[in-house]
């Protein structure tokens, strides 16, 4: 039966059936947050229809439309996930790791290859005919090898599943703690191909994975299931669904992904607001998250930098545009008539190895910048294209957390500080705390920069360290910054085999425990 209702603030009128949405009005009153109120648009009104859901983000009043069809290609893939996970407690070690080798195997295969490579061609045309980046898209030799890599070091993990963590022994009885999966992990990336071998490492501890990709980066994807992972799976006899991609290019997919409670934890990597917006809808749906959004490291020279040192440092950590890449630089003022040239040469250097460098300078500083620098201009390589821009454009110091999505051109931002403690204030006020490094020759000043930087990842040189794969030789499901507070219980890096959960077994000896010993029965 269907139901004309006047909405809260009289604005229009919407029409339910059986206590369900079918239609929305124009001037909606939506409440959020326990005491806010967002209304509904024009746009979503005329494009709501029956049988579509509306995703309310209690943190911000963003109201998500997830149109029926996407529901539907959501749930059942977290469904197969689902599934399959019920399924993974019969399913051997041995059989996931052999999982592991046929994936990288297949990826390794010439034929399979050139199968992916053409798709991920044709994705790669698409995205740069839409003005979209393309440098994290574009598969490569060195990326193929770091999936391979990937796969093959969760192939000779060892699989942590029951392993005993501790064992309280009682008279007549114990208690172990044991590891055990935790459940169906969802996943939602930006369009970078090579996170497919990150994303199956959570089946080295018996989990599921269900995930979205980027629309840029969709038809490389279906490309790596149907010609990698879905044969990898059946060969190795995993049950179908334990990795599952959710086909649609829509961003609603992600929204109705994170809403599902099927979900045991959801993991999003992409771009800060966007995972900011997916990491609101899982917790409101009661999922545990991972988020892996704005990064951009910070890096100090203080009085006693090594200028050597500090130009290596900084060089290397702009090779090329990641989330551990340099993105701002602070130099104590004392310093600053010998340090602000070496960084100069760093980035120009860093420059010459790409396209060009881009320099950002906060208010006050840029007197300690030559003439011939502020007055230059530069093509720097934009993802609609090149563009000339002034060499050194000044900042005010609340943008210092801005993030430089750089693509061909470095991109940082330089800011001369009074001192250390200067610079550690300011990275706790504007950065997304995420990685730091202190150039310094003091050991008691690494010491004091360590206790007051909020920061999971810090350093004495190149920031580009901040890598699962690489610093910890295990490739990564994404790192996290502490932009909302530390992490409960875990590192910065999460990888597949820190997905999993903790449960108690007792074995019991004595026949006759009872809770009252005194009135306990005898056998």
């Amino acid at each position: 039966m269907a139901v004309d209702v006047d909405d809260a603030a009289g604005r229009g009128r919407t029409e339910t059936a059986n206590g369900r949405l079918t239609t929305l009005a124009s001037g909606m009153a939506i409440p959020y947050g326990g005491d806010r109120v967002a209304y509904v648009p024009q746009a979503l009104a005329d494009a709501f229809r029956a049988g579509d859901r509306l995703v309310v983000v209690q943190d911000s009043g963003d109201l998500l439309h997830v149109p029926a069809t996407v529901q539907a290609l959501a749930e059942t893939a977290v469904g197969k996930a689902h599934d399959a996970f019920q399924k993974m407690g019969a399913v051997s070690d041995a059989a996931i790791t052999a999982f592991f080798e046929a994936f990288a195997a297949n990826l390794a295969d010439e034929t399979i290859w050139a199968a992916i490579g053409q798709a991920n061609a044709a994705d790669v045309t698409k995205a740069q005919g839409r003005g979209r980046s393309t440098t994290r898209l574009s598969v490569s030799a060195t990326m193929r090898a770091d999936m391979i890599l990937g796969l093959r070091a969760w192939r000779d993990t060892p699989g942590v599943r029951g392993r005993v963590l501790e064992t309280t022994t009682h008279e007549g009885w114990s208690v172990d703690q044991v590891m055990a999966p935790l459940g169906v992990t969802g996943f939602v990336f930006e369009g970078r191909p090579n996170v497919f071998a990150d994303a199956t490492g959570v089946l080295r501890t018996g989990n599921t994975v269900v995930f979205r990709i980027g629309s840029d980066a969709l038809g490389t994807a279906r490309a790596i299931v149907e010609h990698a992972l879905d044969p990898a799976l059946a060969s190795a006899g995993l049950p179908k669904g334990a990795a599952a991609l959710v086909d649609s290019a829509e961003h609603a997919a992600g929204w109705a992904m994170f809403s599902d409670k099927r979900l045991a934890l959801a993991v999003a990597r992409g771009s800060g607001s966007a995972v900011a917006q997916l990491g609101a809808i899982a917790r409101q749906a009661g999922t545990p998250v991972s988020l892996h959004g704005t990064g951009g490291a910070w890096m100090v020279a203080d009085a006693s930098a090594d200028a050597a040192r500090f130009e290596a440092a900084a060089y290397h950590s702009l090779d090329r545009k990641v989330c551990n890449t340099l993105n701002v630089c602070c130099i104590v003022r004392e310093r600053a008539a010998d340090l602000v040239p070496v960084f100069l040469a760093a980035l120009q250097a860093a420059g010459e190895r790409r396209k060009g460098a881009k320099l950002h300078v906060i208010d006050g500083s840029e007197r300690y910048i030559p003439a011939a620098w502020r007055d230059a201009r530069v093509t720097v390589a934009r993802a609609q294209g090149p563009v000339e821009e002034p060499l050194v454009e000044r900042l005010s110091e609340a943008e210092l957390g801005r993030e430089w999505e750089w693509e061909e051109t470095p991109e940082v931002t330089l800011m001369v500080v009074e001192d250390a403690g200067q610079a550690i204030a300011l990275f706790n006020r504007y950065s997304p705390r995420f990685a730091a490094s202190l150039i310094s020759e003091d050991a008691a000043a690494h010491e004091r920069f360590y206790a007051a930087i909020d920061a999971p990842f810090t350093g004495d040189g190149f920031t580009r360290w901040v890598d699962g794969q690489y610093a910890l030789n295990r490739p990564e499901l994404g790192l996290s910054n502490w932009e909302h507070g530390r992490l409960f219980a875990r590192g910065g890096v999460l990888a597949g085999d820190g997905v999993f959960t903790v449960r108690a077994r007792v074995r019991q000896t004595d026949l006759n425990l009872d809770r009252n010993p005194d009135t306990a029965k005898r056998f």
